[in-house]
């Protein structure tokens, strides 16, 4: 029986039409290479510009099972597990040419005697198209086509996440290279049939995506042992210092429920040793014991020989957060009020300020704050139940920093932050907070007040699972003129949205910090961490811009002859940012990749280079202090070279030249230096 269908590469452009399974013979595929806009490709690159080049897998489902197993393979050697034999791709093959870039593959792989025509099989392609002779790269894509070769409607898939679900916060899911693209062609090779011979771990995507998300976190490598994969060319890829930005507790994430994968509730509904042992990888299930700590209590349910009863006490959902049910096992204590139904004894209730008004706002004058203060619910909490509430008081907003709310302020500078627990309050709590500081006498334009609180709840008082949870209010901020002319917010540059697609809850400062439009009121140009240090170094510079870049710069900071970034926080703690992997993708499947700027940014901001703006103290900075376009792009290009280079185009009188080559439309643009 003959299948065909079409299959569609989104990069490279790949359209292919599929012939296969005819006897042990893995068929013939055939069909048209073009680039994304129609356009027939010409495979050696001779007619059209680039050579494209392909691989080819052929799988299937066995019957009754759940993943697949491949027909194209390889064997591979390593010191631990000696000579195994992994799912790979094939090229070796025979290509032949036909009209307008048309072509036919036929498998040197065959099916063993005695397949079965009557599962789902899938061929899978991955290709790339070499553009480096333009300067243009190289282009990739990858396909997947399922079928039966009986001719019968394919009824059983893999379709457990889908790869919109990864792009959240990988952008562009890729590995190898760049060459394999998409969950849909990985779950092809990665299946329990593949383990890496060095170390004798399997690469079965259920294990592997656990344990890579997972990272530091593992029991296994909080006992020490590494958590390393062994690829191509024995480059060693080490997972141990990953931290994943929403919480792998976060289950839904990754297993997304609005994306139509059809076992998208597989992980609640079907629990196994091998999946759940993945990120526990502490037990040992034979034996239901700790392998890293024979006095921990092991695994309540004992020893499990099979997994057969794993749902019995591992339900979907019970009734209470922090219970064996996989969503109660995993709920993240500040998503309580939203995962489990209303119930004072079970879930936080959190707490709302909202700004009602502000008076008392020209120069000179000492604002009045009118706010409520209720629970999620909207009902009204008495002032006395939260941990602590405060409002921040900065200005001007076209560019916070360098404005003094007087000689006791030094410590914040560019800002006040005053507590407002003896607020005034009605039996409804609408309350009044009157600030001890005034707005400077000389102030102009437009300033903000913004308020952060938290709350301190405990949950299942009485029982085992008692813990007491720490949940912060929603940072709002209001703008107000200070000199009666039209009021001007803050240029808008990230959005608490942006943030969320990776990190799902923004929370920083325990639960009081979670919006950037409020953050960046003390994250200004003239602050640093010189508060909180106890010793005679050089501060570092925490200006929102600087920090933020560095952060998510991670790894690259230092390999590319910047310095360790490191902030001194709340009671002294050292906070190394050396450490972090931008999980943003490149296109050769790098996670370390911080140039596609539109994951934070909004509006374009990235684009519009901030000339003029205040200069930032950064005193463990090549030089400081530096004008403001320098310092955000040196929180990635952090090199002394390129210290210089932003020194060299800089003038004390007439300040910034960099939109010279970097503005829009010229040639060394922002928009194409980041270029996806």
């Amino acid at each position: 029986m003959r299948q065909v269908a079409c299959i569609r590469g989104v990069l490279l452009g790949l359209f292919f039409a599929v012939a296969v399974f005819a006897q042990r013979d893995l068929g013939t595929i055939a069909g048209t290479i073009t680039d994304p806009t129609g356009l027939p490709l010409d495979k050696a690159g001779v007619t059209t510009p680039g050579a494209v080049s392909l691989s080819f897998i052929a799988a299937y489902i066995p019957n009754g099972k759940e993943q697949y197993v491949a027909y194209t393979t390889r064997s591979a050697t390593g010191k631990v597990s000696g000579t195994v034999l992994q799912a790979a791709g094939e090229s070796s093959g025979t290509t032949a040419a036909g009209a307008a870039g048309q072509y036919t593959y036929t498998f040197k792989t065959q099916a063993p005697a005695g397949f079965d025509p009557t599962v789902t099989h899938t061929i899978g392609i991955y290709g790339s198209r070499n553009l480096t002779v333009f300067n243009l790269g190289t282009n990739y894509a990858s396909a997947t086509f399922n079928f039966v070769p009986n001719g019968a409607k394919v009824t059983v898939t893999r379709d457990v996440i889908r790869t919109e679900s990864c792009n959240t916060c990988h952008d562009q899911l890729s590995f190898h290279g760049g060459s394999r693209r998409g969950i849909e062609l990985c779950v092809l090779c990665h299946t329990p049939q593949t383990t890496d011979p060095d170390t004798g771990n399997t690469v079965d995507m259920k294990v592997l995506a656990h344990k890579i998300h997972m990272g530091s976190q593992l029991p296994s490598v909080v006992a020490g042992h590494p958590y390393q994969i062994i690829g191509f060319q024995n480059a060693v890829s080490d997972f141990s210092t990953v931290v994943d930005p929403a919480d792998p507790r976060r289950c839904e994430v990754c297993h997304s429920q609005t994306t139509g994968a059809a076992q998208a509730k597989a992980f609640m509904t079907n629990p196994t040793r091998v999946a759940c042992g993945a990120c526990h990888d502490n037990i040992d299930f034979a034996t239901g014991k700790d392998v890293f700590s024979p006095t921990a209590p092991g695994h309540a349910g004992k020893f499990q020989l099979d997994d057969t009863q794993c749902a019995h006490c591992h339900m979907p959902q019970g009734e209470t957060p922090f219970d064996a049910s996989i969503l109660g096992a995993h709920v993240v204590p500040a998503d309580t009020a939203t995962s489990f139904a209303p119930n004072p004894n079970t879930l936080i209730t959190s707490v709302n300020i909202q700004i009602t008004g502000v008076t008392k706002t020209f120069a000179g004058q000492k604002p009045v704050v009118a706010f409520t203060i209720q629970d999620a619910y909207g009902k009204a909490l008495a002032l006395s139940l939260l941990e602590d509430i405060s409002f921040t008081l900065a200005g001007p907003t076209s560019d916070y920093g360098y404005t003094s709310f007087g000689s006791d302020t030094a410590g914040t500078p560019g800002y006040v932050n005053e507590d407002a627990s003896g607020a005034t309050c009605d039996a409804n709590s609408n309350c009044a907070y009157t600030f001890q500081h005034a707005i400077p006498a000389n102030a102009t334009g437009t300033f903000a007040i913004g308020v952060e609180s938290e709350r301190l709840e405990t949950v299942l008082k009485g029982t085992d699972s008692e813990q007491t949870i720490e949940s912060g209010t929603p940072n709002q901020v209001v703008y107000f003129s200070v000199d009666g002319t039209k009021v001007a917010p803050r240029r808008t540059v990230v959005a608490t949205s942006n943030c969320n697609q990776c990190h799902v809850n923004l929370q920083l400062h325990g639960a009081r910090r979670n919006n950037p439009e409020y953050c960046v009121m003390c994250h200004n140009p003239s602050d640093t961490d010189a508060s909180q240090r106890k010793d005679t170094s050089a501060p570092q510079t925490v200006n929102m811009a600087v920090m933020a870049h560095r952060i998510h710069d991670g790894v690259n900071v230092v390999a590319y002859g910047g310095k360790p970034f490191v902030i001194v926080g709340h009671g002294g703690r050292k906070v190394d940012f050396s450490h972090v992997l931008y999980p943003a993708m490149d296109m050769t499947g790098s996670a370390t990749y911080p140039g596609n700027c539109s994951l934070c940014h909004v509006n374009d901001s990235q684009q519009t280079l901030p000339l003029g703006l205040n200069p930032v103290v950064d005193p463990q900075g090549w030089y400081t202090p530096a004008q403001t376009t320098a310092s955000a792009c040196s929180g990635c290009h952090a090199s002394k070279s390129a210290a210089a280079h932003f020194k060299e185009n800089t003038d004390a009188t007439l300040g910034e030249s960099c939109d010279v080559c970097h503005g829009s439309g010229a040639q060394f643009a922002v928009d194409a230096m980041h270029a996806q």
